[in-house]
């Protein structure tokens, strides 16, 4: 990398997914690159993300991924088609690192290892040419004439363009601050107000506080303000009060939103939502009459986890050491209703500590989405999740990283030619 008079053709501030793909993009074509990045080593969200084996991506067309995206979906399109899911299995299989294609088309490092995706990303910017320096936390960006000044703990700079890819602030232990935030608002800036986005909820249910329980197969409906606003289907874990899991995340970012306005929500859980009512009234008559002997907690042992027993009898306003056979019909419609709905009234949501990504960040009607440079501040990018981006889990959002990045840095590396 020629680095011309001690003034680089691109300044990258953060080393994640969508930096070090924007800074071995522009150095591919002929940029001079530095990247800065905070911690003592790149990717530190990347290492951890996927509890470890990192979700790359999600194999799906532009459509159905864009479908996908909770905010920007329309500002991101470009970056997409750009560089597709399949574009960024095809990068990093050349780049050595081989991958598998697991259930709901998520792609994941066939080693089972997020640091491999790190250390491949990584290999590629400083193969590409780029200069990293670690340990290097920005401190000030001022314009000088046509350059800009960055300065950092240790050295200052001079670029002809700035990467803004810091990240949003949840994982704040892998340097993920907000740092780009406050850079962006003394631009001028509007920063969209940050929320934790797929993150836990907490119910108001005491019965749930000892109960520990994955669930499968089963159906969560968010409700605000009486109305039914999202659905989803599939895994979700009890912790106490605290629901986790892949619907209660992909539902988490219109919870929090509700929650936010002050609104009403419930989460209305069915236990069994491939029955009817009228089905599941049937399945109770038969277990009933097959064993005269059958209580209700055996009846409900056979329909549901042992540890959900007592709170679906609970609600139902049955007692779990009655004879089944007791049961009046009222009796048999109030377990199956509570079976198929179960309500939640949700209180809270975890923190950006415990956040897989962030909600809100700089706006993007001040960002040109064919290049992701500012319109308020020419020379300057941003990139990833300090865009106000998101989508669900999945993969869905470190694709977003990667593809922002990579168009940023095809943007520089045709400015440079």
């Amino acid at each position: 990398m020629l680095v011309m008079n001690n003034v680089y053709d691109v300044i990258v501030v953060g080393g994640g997914a969508s930096g070090l793909v924007a800074a071995a993009t522009a150095a591919k074509g002929g940029c001079s690159v530095l990247l800065a990045e905070k911690m003592e080593k790149c990717g530190r969200k990347i290492r951890i993300t996927g509890k470890g084996r990192c979700n790359i991506t999600n194999m799906c067309e532009a459509d159905a991924f864009l479908v996908k995206v909770r905010s920007g979906a329309d500002f991101v399109r470009e970056s997409i088609e750009a560089l597709s899911p399949f574009d960024v299995r095809d990068m990093l299989e050349r780049a050595g690192v081989r991958t598998v294609e697991e259930r709901g088309r998520r792609l994941f490092p066939a080693s089972g290892k997020a640091f491999d995706v790190a250390d491949a990303l990584v290999d590629m910017a400083y193969k590409a040419g780029a200069e990293i320096v670690c340990h290097s936390p920005v401190t000030g960006m001022t314009r000088s004439g046509d350059l800009w000044r960055i300065d950092m703990a240790r050295r200052s700079v001079m670029s002809r363009s700035v990467v803004i890819a810091t990240g949003g602030v949840s994982y704040r232990a892998t340097g993920s601050t907000g740092d780009g935030y406050l850079f962006a608002h003394r631009l001028g800036h509007t920063i969209v107000p940050l929320r934790p986005s797929l993150v836990s909820l907490r119910v108001d249910a005491p019965m749930l506080a000892h109960v520990c329980e994955n669930l499968r197969n089963v159906a969560l409906s968010l409700v605000v303000e009486g109305r039914e606003v999202a659905r989803q289907m599939g895994e979700m874990t009890i912790n106490g009060c605290v629901l986790e899991g892949a619907i209660v995340l992909r539902l988490s970012r219109d919870a929090v939103d509700a929650l936010t306005d002050k609104k009403r929500v419930e989460l209305h859980l069915s236990l069994k939502p491939a029955l009817t009512q009228a089905k599941l009234g049937a399945r109770i008559a038969r277990e009933v009459e097959a064993d005269g002997s059958l209580t209700v907690e055996g009846l409900l042992r056979r329909l549901v986890p042992r540890s959900l027993v007592r709170l679906v009898a609970s609600v139902a306003g049955v007692r779990a050491v009655a004879a089944a056979k007791a049961l009046t019909a009222d009796e048999r419609v109030r377990i199956a209703d509570t079976l198929l709905c179960l309500v939640l009234p949700v209180v809270d949501y975890g923190g950006f500590a415990e956040a897989v990504t962030t909600a809100g960040g700089v706006s993007l009607d001040e960002v040109d989405p064919s290049s992701m440079q500012s319109l308020k501040a020419p020379g300057v990018y941003f990139t990833g999740e300090t865009l106000d981006i998101d989508a669900d889990t999945g993969g869905y959002n470190l694709q977003l990283a990667f593809s922002t990045g990579y168009l940023c840095g095809c943007h520089l590396a045709r400015q440079k030619k």
